[in-house]
């Protein structure tokens, strides 16, 4: 069997195994955040209907090689926790986006009386986002989309799609799940004072909203990856918080 982490040894120890994963979403965890949610008064239509979301993935993945493997583009929590079974990883860039904290979440680093807030992509013209490129191997491009597609489009605030990627080995199709801003929960006019402040106080099931940033940041800086809006929101959040609130690999 092939090294997945060919490209990038360095990112072996970096990421969270699918196995010890909570963002690895099968139907028992989907039911315990169901769960959760409706013990905090949330509504019980939170997420989007099962047969909605499906109807999402196979229309979706239509568009793409059937007989190919699929490579899935990470900029967010996906960085260090992918949550999926992969053959290989790269790095990678999608050209004409950028990173946004501007997606309330209700249950993973939030709840539904104080959202938190994770990344978006949105459209910025000469930018290249810069991340990496997960590919799973065509067999099991069935059920890791399954789990993929309840964790990325769990309340459907994201648009699934195909995009160029950019990587050093080549190029490559992958499917990329950009921000929804027409979704009612998007944040779209919060200044980076009011970001930084929802981040470093918001908490749900997967921990504390600022670990988000924190790990996403630390993991930038492993790669080398440079990104001056998460830089700043980092130097913000961090002002914030105390030592003793810093994050922890779980």
């Amino acid at each position: 069997m092939a090294d997945a982490f060919i490209h990038i040894p360095a990112l072996r120890d970096r990421l969270i195994a699918p196995e010890t994963s909570k963002a690895r979403v099968t139907e028992a965890v989907l039911a315990q955040w169901d769960a959760r949610v409706k013990a905090l008064g949330g509504d019980a239509d939170w997420r989007l209907a099962d047969d909605v979301r499906e109807a999402s993935r196979q229309t979706v993945l239509q568009s793409f090689d059937q007989a190919a493997d699929l490579w899935v583009f990470a900029y967010g929590s996906l960085m260090w926790d992918p949550a999926i079974h992969f053959a290989e990883v790269r790095r990678a860039s999608l050209s004409g986006f950028k990173r946004c904290f501007n997606y309330q979440v209700l249950a993973g680093r939030g709840t539904p009386q104080a959202p938190g807030l994770v990344l978006s992509l949105v459209p910025a013209n000469g930018v290249d986002c810069q991340g990496l490129a997960f590919r799973i191997a065509r067999d099991a491009v069935e059920t890791e989309s399954v789990l993929l597609w309840r964790r990325e489009m769990l309340r459907g605030g994201y648009t699934p799609s195909r995009h160029l990627l950019q990587t050093p080995q080549g190029e490559c199709e992958g499917l990329v799940f950009v921000g929804n801003p027409t979704h009612a929960s998007y944040c779209n006019d919060l200044t980076a004072e009011q970001t930084a402040e929802v981040i470093a106080r918001a908490e749900g099931y997967l921990g504390p909203n600022r670990d988000y940033l924190l790990l996403l940041a630390a993991q930038l800086a492993a790669l080398e990856i440079e990104d001056p809006y998460i830089a700043d929101l980092h130097t913000r959040v961090l002002s914030r918080v105390s030592q003793a609130d810093m994050p922890h690999k779980r």
